[in-house]
């Protein structure tokens, strides 16, 4: 597979694509059960959910086939300078690919625009190659949740302060 993807903002006709991603993907590291993203109401109307301000969600995009998404949001029930990093999933055949940092780089680049000044995700044990993208952009784990985004089943936190810059891109 060629490096020649497209990353631009979600648009309707790709919410059953990023749906099918995130009930493909999920299920692989053991999250399909209560208390992860996979139930979100938004997984199928992402388009819409991040069409409010201060939102946005990014897809990846090769030949018109969505690969992957990430998106940014207000972390719920949580202070308005808090963002949070939601539903970044990608297919087995462009994981490890540079993509995700790519999107990643992105997602954070919004989250500055908007006026954020920390950003926090949610992740779990097992998915190891996102968490290692995630220190090296600079994420600090945390010890416990922040908000009230009913996703219990997470067990890993991190926060990154916003008014740092991202390291250089390898």
């Amino acid at each position: 597979m060629s490096n020649d993807w497209t990353l631009r903002p979600i648009e309707p006709k790709d919410d059953t694509a990023v749906a099918s991603i995130i009930r493909t993907v999920m299920p692989e590291f053991g999250a399909s059960g209560p208390g992860f993203a996979i139930h979100d109401t938004e997984v199928d109307t992402m388009s819409t959910a991040y069409s409010r301000p201060r939102h946005a969600y990014f897809v990846v995009e090769q030949e018109g086939r969505v690969l992957g998404g990430a998106g940014i949001a207000p972390l719920a029930g949580g202070d308005p300078s808090v963002c949070e990093l939601r539903k970044m999933y990608f297919l087995k055949e462009v994981r490890g690919r540079g993509v995700g940092e790519r999107l990643l780089r992105r997602c954070l680049d919004f989250a500055r625009e908007a006026g954020y000044r920390l950003c926090y995700l949610e992740t779990l044990t097992g998915m190891d190659q996102a968490q290692k993208l995630y220190e090296r952009l600079g994420f600090g784990r945390i010890p416990q949740a922040m908000g009230n985004t009913g996703h219990f089943g997470c067990n890993r936190f991190y926060t990154l302060d916003l008014s740092r810059p991202s390291p250089p891109t390898k």
